[in-house]
C-alpha cells in the first residue's frame, strides 16, 4: 500500500495551529498547556508516531525540536522513536541537520513529498510546519489530519487552512481528556 502524508496539528477552536506551546515568539503564548490530554490521548499520540516511517518537518518546528527531543527519554519508546525516525526537513536556509537521521531537502520538497508517497511503507507524518502543511495542502499531498482540537479561541495566529477549499472525509471523532476533540479526517479527491 502506498504511503500516506498524514498532517497532526494541535488546533484551537477557531483554527489557529501557530506555535501552541509558545516557542516561536507569536504571542500567543502556551495555549496547550492548561489541558490534558489524558492516557486515551496519550496513547493516540503514541501509536500515531509508531505508524510513521518518517517525520517531515519545516525548519522552523524543526528549530524547535531537534535541540528538545535528543535530550527526553521515556518508557514508552516514544522519544526513542522520534529520535532515530528518518526525518525530512524542508528549508533554503538550515545549514545543517545535527538531530540524528535528519535529511534537508532545499529544492522541490512537493516533487520529493510525492515520490516518497508512491512508495510502499509507513507514514509520512507531518508534526507543525504549518507554511509546509498548506504548501503540500494545495498541491494535493495530504492524505489525512489528525487534529487536536483544544477547547480555546485564540481570537489570531496562523491558522491550518488559510487558502483554497479541502473537502475532508470524517475517518473518527473522539474526547480526550480536559475537553480535547480528536478530529481524524482524510482529504476527498
Amino acid at each position: 500500500m502506498p504511503r500516506k502524508l498524514v498532517v497532526a496539528q494541535y488546533m484551537s477552536l477557531d483554527g489557529v495551529i501557530e506555535d501552541p506551546v509558545g516557542m516561536e515568539d507569536s504571542g500567543l503564548g502556551n495555549w496547550v498547556g492548561p489541558f490534558s490530554r489524558g492516557p486515551e490521548g496519550d496513547r493516540f499520540k503514541h501509536e500515531e508516531l509508531m505508524a510513521a516511517e518518517m517525520l517531515l518537518l519545516g525548519r522552523r518546528t524543526y528549530d524547535a525540536f531537534a535541540p528538545v527531543w535528543p535530550q527526553i527519554t521515556d518508557e514508552t519508546g516514544f522519544a526513542d522513536r522520534i529520535n532515530t525516525m528518518p526525518k525530512l526537513v524542508a528549508s533554503a536556509t538550515l545549514q545543517d541537520g545535527p538531530w540524528q537521521s535528519t535529511r534537508i531537502v532545499r529544492g522541490d520538497i512537493a516533487g520529493e513529498v510525492s515520490r516518497l508517497r508512491q512508495g510502499e511503507g509507513g507514514d509520512i507524518l507531518v508534526y507543525g510546519s504549518r507554511k509546509l502543511v498548506q504548501h503540500l495542502s494545495a498541491r494535493g499531498l495530504v492524505d489525512e489530519y489528525n487534529l487536536m482540537v483544544y477547547p480555546v479561541a485564540l481570537g489570531r495566529g496562523g491558522k491550518l487552512f488559510d487558502g483554497g477549499q479541502v473537502d475532508l472525509a470524517l475517518l473518527e471523532a473522539r474526547p480526550f481528556g480536559s475537553g480535547i476533540m480528536l478530529l481524524r479526517y482524510a482529504v476527498r479527491r
